[in-house]
């Protein structure tokens, strides 16, 4: 699978290391007659990254930057080079490459090339097709070419092939404009008089030619200092109408979007559509502003300010793939385009097609250059949806060619559409494709079944072999963008640390999506639940929820894993750690009883404990649990929770409480790092909270869940319902991945119990607490750099605004590290973990605490990335903010 909504099972899959290994699979291929595959990233939305031949996994070794040029602007790359990767490159010389999809974290240079992608920047920089400079191809059965202007190094018969068909070329392909990607859209290059470019004309074969081992591609100028002007219009039409009008300014970009794709229009100028333009420099801006005739407008010069609305654009992309209800948005028709001065009246005939069949969804796109993207609530399942699906598609085709629009305007045809060229070119064109195709294939091994002689656009769905049921619909929400895949480092984000420390495709998300669904389907992966391919891949899940935040359709891979492990090991002796791990609540509260903590932390030290890694040390228990310290604290009558009475504060607070806070006592807080819980009840004080704490023992579940122990975590977590009763307010978890298990887990798990519902919503972090509460307390300045890790917890569920806020109200300045620590609960501890668990850490969290400056405050509110800090790095002791704030006080 790609990011389409097909699927096509390989026969294998081979990494190339080498332009020599590209050409031994072509012959070995050729001489079996087994069809091949090249593929980049996968991000393909059209089904032309899969096939039932040998893939070729271009991104494993073919990766590298061989050469910059600067003074030519050009550079050199292999066809599995990320385009982050060489953007960031070449900006040091003040150069981009100028396409730039919004997969430029994950998609790669030959994936680019194969479908000819463009992005926001075309309207200025063009597509691939106009930066690619010379491209080394090797065709099926291993012959090397090597394109650029001219006939040297075509494959034989292609220029007798141009010559006997120029009346079609020019006449049958005439009328197009800069977006005509569909088809082999750029034959015309190879006319005399558009100087016969075999290599441009090469782009956008989407693998059906041959497979690119090298291109010299050329990169253009980075503006100095662009202008961001958004143009605010009544509705959708208008700011479509408007767009070709902006073309003379000769902006960089015309990106346009709809209301239905804003959540929040805050910030964006009047209106109920908008265009955001970008201008290479101030002056520019303001000429255009004065000739666009918008009904609001803004102009944004400062880089953040423009960073923060691109964003704004970015994430109303990413709710097309939702509608409003929660249902889903698939593609097909991600990017039909027509010529722009033709774009508001398509977009009007679009919206009344999708209507007259029943169906939904929110266009978007490069306005400027008459784009479409659109991802649409198709029911791809049942018969009738699906019949539904092909009569949608051929009426869609026939109104874009009737706008003189190509079906796909920058990311193929593939398999959604191949079929339908016919109805955009004649038949003298589709029979010239095939010829071409024949010149460069004549074995048909490349890529069998896209753009010429094409499979049916209803066949291959993923959907298909996947059975009716809750957890096959979650699995197939994974729609293939892999943004899992992104390397990139620095930032918020989280997802998908294993992958970034692997490099293997099965160990990111999609790629754990997409086992669970051939595992579900049952023809490649047989053994169901009790697979062993899934588990290995599970295995290396770090539970830390990076997906849920970060993945644009919200794939849980923690929750699919959890649901896993309980098939997987039900009825059965499961792995030690689970027992120890797993049952780490109970055991702890166990050894507390006995007062058996001295005891423990000694053996612990000396003997290693079975099931769990070697390479780590256990964390010692604190001799003071903190409801034993809580208990003694003072005299009785304090607020009740749960049914007995609390302790009352021992400082006096400087006005009457109006609110009682409930401390909750999670495991790490009262057994392994009772400070935090200390220095939480010192602050609420101060702020002139009461607190309370559950008089009998409460658990979130985290570690049942987490090691797939349902029905476990289940019990436990009724128990807890029970023992909590009614709560009469707030509810402050300190531990952040407990907090999210509280909010999250417990209703999922208990969806039928209301006082789960409502115990989920009345938890806090600690600095919402604080905030919601007692929002006039000033807290204590500590005026201090931080550094330290963003729980990813705290992350992916809770957010982390209101500790923002606090960190600087309190005075501590700088960020807290993005990514996760590794340790990540039990994962850092069980065995085959601890080189991933190490490397997760050094991506950012260590370098960070390397670059910190003397007097840093090291931060960290999770127990386990104060764990990993205290046992990875040197001289650095992370602790709560409640701890510093505390300390302070």
């Amino acid at each position: 699978m790609d990011a389409s909504n097909y699927r096509r099972v390989p026969v294998g899959v081979v990494a190339p290391r080498d332009a020599d290994d590209v050409a031994a699979a072509l012959a070995l291929c050729a001489e079996a007659g087994v069809p091949v595959v090249p593929r980049g990233g996968g991000t393909s939305i059209a089904g032309q990254a899969t096939g039932t031949g040998v893939v070729l996994d271009l991104t494993r070794h073919m990766d590298a930057l061989l050469a910059v040029d600067p003074a030519a602007r050009t550079a050199v790359v292999q066809p599995g080079l990320v385009l982050d990767r060489l953007r960031d490159a070449v900006r040091p010389h003040g150069l981009t490459f100028g396409p730039d999809p919004s997969t430029h974290s994950r998609c790669t240079l030959g994936g680019m090339i194969g479908n000819n992608a463009c992005g926001a920047h075309s309207v200025a920089w063009g597509t691939t097709a106009d930066n690619v400079a010379e491209l080394a191809v090797t065709a099926y059965g291993g012959t090397a070419h090597r394109l650029a202007r001219g006939w040297a190094g075509a494959p034989a018969g292609l220029r007798e092939l141009v010559e006997g068909n120029l009346a079609v070329l020019r006449t049958g392909m005439s009328g197009g404009f800069s977006r005509r990607i569909s088809g082999y859209g750029g034959l015309d290059a190879l006319l005399p008089e558009r100087g016969a470019d075999p290599a441009r004309a090469f782009c956008g074969s989407e693998g059906t030619l041959g497979v690119v081992t090298e291109a010299v591609v050329r990169l253009v100028e980075l503006p100095a200092a662009p202008v961001l002007v958004v143009l605010g219009y009544a509705d959708e039409g208008a700011a479509a109408d408007a767009a070709a009008g902006l073309l003379p300014h000769r902006p960089l970009t015309v990106e346009g979007m709809a209301e239905d794709l804003v959540r929040s229009p805050a910030g964006l100028p009047r209106g109920g559509a908008w265009l955001f333009v970008e201008m290479p420099d101030e002056g520019a801006a303001r000429a255009l502003l004065r000739g666009a005739d918008a009904l609001d407008a803004a102009l944004v010069t400062d880089p953040a300010a423009q960073r923060a609305l691109w964003r704004l654009r970015e994430d109303a992309a990413g709710t097309a793939t939702r509608m409003p209800d929660g249902t889903m948005a698939w593609p097909g028709w991600e990017d039909c385009a027509v010529p722009p001065a033709r774009l508001g009246g398509y977009l009007r005939e679009f919206r009344a097609l999708l209507a007259a069949h029943g169906l939904r969804g929110t266009p978007y796109g490069h306005f400027g250059e008459g784009c479409v993207h659109v991802r649409i609530d198709f029911d791809l399942v049942s018969r009738e949806g699906v019949a539904r699906f092909r009569t949608f598609s051929e009426e869609l085709a026939d109104l874009v060619a009737a706008h003189g629009g190509s079906l796909s305007g920058e990311h193929g045809d593939g398999q959604a559409r191949a079929e339908l060229l016919g109805r955009m070119y004649g038949p003298e064109v589709i029979a010239l494709f095939a010829a071409y195709k024949d010149v460069w294939d004549p074995a048909g091994g490349m890529n069998p079944g896209i753009l010429v002689r094409p499979a049916r656009l209803d066949e291959n769905l993923r959907f298909a072999v996947l059975p009716r049921t809750p957890f096959a619909g979650e699995v197939a929400t994974c729609v293939g963008v892999a943004k899992c895949r992104s390397t990139e480092t620095g930032g918020a984000g989280v997802m998908c640390p294993s992958y970034r420390a692997t490099g293997e495709e099965r160990h990111s998300t999609r790629g754990r999506a997409r086992l669970l669904h051939e595992m579900l389907a049952g023809e490649t992966i047989t053994g169901g639940w009790r697979s062993p391919e899934v588990a290995e891949a599970l295995d290396l899940c770090l539970g830390c929820k990076g997906c849920r935040s970060d993945c644009p359709v919200g794939v849980d891979v923690a929750a699919y894993k959890a649901e896993f492990l309980h098939r997987h090991w039900a009825g059965r002796l499961r792995p030690v750690s689970h027992y120890v791990l797993g049952g780490l609540p109970g055991w702890l509260r166990l050894i507390t009883a006995l007062r058996a903590t001295r005891a423990v932390n000694a053996a612990a030290r000396r003997i290693p404990l079975p099931g769990l890694a070697r390479e780590r040390a256990l964390p010692p228990l604190a001799p003071v649990p903190f409801t034993r310290w809580w208990r003694g604290r003072g005299r009785a009558g304090g607020p009740a929770v749960g049914g007995a009475p609390t302790v009352a504060p021992a400082v006096t607070p400087a006005v009457t409480p109006a609110v009682t806070v409930t401390l909750w006592p999670d495991t790490f807080s009262e057994y392994l790092a009772p400070e935090a819980g200390r220095a939480a009840v010192r602050v609420l004080e101060a702020a002139g909270l009461a607190v309370a704490v559950p008089a009998r023992p409460v658990c979130c579940g985290l570690t049942y869940v987490s090691t797939g122990r349902l029905d476990r975590a289940r019990t436990v977590l009724r128990r807890t319902l029970d023992a909590v009763g009614e709560v009469p307010g707030p509810v402050l978890v300190l531990e952040p991945s407990c907090a999210a298990a509280l909010r999250t887990d417990l209703p999922a798990l208990l969806p039928d119990d209301p006082r789960a519902h409502r115990l989920a919503a009345a938890v806090r972090t600690f600095a919402e607490t604080l905030e919601e509460y007692a929002p006039h307390w000033t807290p204590p300045r500590l005026d201090r750099p931080v550094a330290g890790q963003t729980h990813c917890h705290q992350h992916a569920v809770l957010g982390d605004a209101a500790d923002r806020r606090l960190r600087e109200r309190a005075g501590l300045s700088g960020e807290l590290s993005g990514g996760c620590c590794g340790l990540a609960g039990n994962f850092g501890f069980e065995p085959g973990h601890h080189a991933v668990s190490v490397a997760c850490a050094e991506e950012q969290l260590l370098p960070s605490l390397r670059a910190a400056a003397p007097g840093t405050a090291v931060l960290a509110d999770g127990f386990s990335c104060r764990t990993q800090i205290a046992q990875l790095s040197e001289g650095h002791r992370a602790r709560h903010l409640a701890e510093l704030l505390a300390e302070a006080l």
